[in-house]
């Protein structure tokens, strides 16, 4: 990220967009580009299998063929003389996802470790018969894959052609139940039948005080080490295909893990333990020079995970509901944050800004007001805005529940609880005519509409 160029982005994922879908994307970038911003970030493009979490999907390479709308028949004949290219390109990840979806759906959605045997363990005469007698459902859902990547080719040209650019989100760890576990065993840390050994998550933090167990198994380094980290590297170019900047979600996992041990029911009984972020951040390093990714280092960061950060130039986050306590050295104070750092007002698993300033205790409100230079408590989620766009940070990014004064209603997630997450969309009465001059107006303001040079 160049933190010369100060720039301004909106966060929303494509499920808050009145379809629910990429139906309306177009529609959406024609409002950012009225409004002067010049990032688009959303959440994983996943397949969630359990809910609506896009960070337990089912494949760390797939698509949710649900965001994306269906094709013009005639367009999608042309595009399939692409397909043989396009397919030689993702098979590494696509034969195995398709028959891992497949063969979960036969069996009624049952974890890949309570399969038969032969098909749990991918016994090759057994999956070889699979193959053959589901060609055409296997072929239905590659090509699926396929329509959705190239969709999404236009879309972002679409995008470049607006001065925006997109931003991605890459989790860290993947979901157990999921195409990659189920066929990649010996890079996680599993026992024989399949279940892990050592489960990650957080200790207890701000957001909950048995911290979270994520449930999602970790990674053997080892072998991921031996090999240069090749399903490393080809996820991380997947995800550059797809995105100009890309976030590691839990980017600190990279230094050290939280290791939960299967059997412990929460997060407080781990322990950290290092991992080769260096090696694997110079081998993905080896292939580009330039490495477009910010590193979502949240939470409570040791210098180490500092440093790695710095190592690699990569910005670090922060956010400006989280500024206001006693500690002068606090990195999310607007006088802390530095040029290379992403600002948010809040993130998707914050509290709306307004829901966060309704929330708060008396007692911390005329703290947070004086910070902030107003008098008026009506005042304070626009001065919270103002105050992230007018920060030292090259990337601002806003929340669009924040821009239309949303309370709690319109939280995203709530980390921890299963309940209600994942679920908000706007509509389009509420960008109401005079939001995008307006906001054109305080972005021009804080200097935050520089044209973005495309490649």
């Amino acid at each position: 990220m160049n933190s010369g160029l100060r720039r301004a982005g909106l966060l929303l994922h494509p499920t808050s967009l009145p379809s629910g879908t990429l139906a309306d994307a177009e529609r959406w970038l024609d409002f950012m580009e009225a409004a002067g911003f010049s990032m688009w970030q959303m959440l994983p493009l996943g397949l969630p299998l359990a809910g609506r979490s896009p960070y337990q999907c089912a494949s760390a390479f797939a698509v949710n063929p649900g965001l994306f709308p269906p094709g013009d028949e005639n367009a999608s004949r042309a595009d399939m003389h692409h397909y043989a290219d396009w397919y030689n390109m993702q098979c590494h990840w696509l034969d195995d996802y398709a028959r891992f979806m497949a063969i979960k759906h036969e069996l009624g959605g049952a974890s890949w470790t309570d399969w038969p045997q032969p098909l749990r363990d991918r016994d090759p005469q057994t999956m070889a018969a699979f193959d053959a007698s589901h060609a055409d459902v296997l072929n239905a859902m590659k090509v699926e894959q396929f329509r959705a990547a190239t969709h999404w080719k236009y879309l972002r040209a679409a995008a470049a052609g607006r001065g925006i650019q997109l931003f991605g989100d890459m989790p860290i760890f993947v979901a157990h139940d999921s195409a990659d576990v189920w066929a990649r065993r010996g890079l996680f840390l599993l026992d024989d039948t399949g279940h892990p050994t050592m489960v990650a998550g957080v200790p207890p933090d701000y957001f909950s005080d048995t911290g979270q167990r994520w449930g999602n198994p970790h990674y053997n380094w080892d072998v991921m080490q031996a090999d240069g980290f090749a399903w490393w590297r080809a996820r991380l170019r997947a995800h550059f295909e797809w995105f100009d900047l890309v976030r590691i979600d839990h980017f600190r996992g990279l230094a050290a893990a939280w290791m939960i041990p299967y059997g412990e029911p929460t997060a407080i009984h781990g322990e950290w333990r290092a991992t080769p972020g260096v090696a694997l951040l110079q081998a993905i390093g080896a292939e580009r020079q330039d490495l477009p990714l910010v590193a979502e280092d949240l939470g409570i960061i040791t210098p180490d995970v500092t440093a790695l950060r710095h190592q690699f130039g990569l910005p670090g986050m922060a956010v400006l509901q989280f500024a206001f306590d006693a500690y002068a050295d606090n990195p999310h104070k607007p006088e802390n944050v530095q040029p290379d750092t992403v600002y948010y007002t809040g993130t998707h698993d914050n509290d709306t800004t307004l829901g966060w300033w309704r929330t708060l205790p008396d007692r911390a409100r005329p703290e947070v007001m004086e910070r902030l230079g107003v008098t008026d408590p009506d005042a304070v989620p626009d001065a919270m805005i103002a105050t992230v766009l007018e920060s030292r940070a090259a990337l601002a990014m806003l929340p669009l529940q924040d821009v239309l004064h949303l309370g709690s209603e319109a939280r995203m997630n709530m980390p921890g609880t299963n309940n209600g997450n994942w679920a908000w969309r706007f509509e389009w009465d509420a960008l109401e005519p005079t939001l995008a001059p307006r906001l054109l107006q305080q972005l021009q303001k804080a200097h935050r509409c520089e044209t973005i040079a495309q490649p």
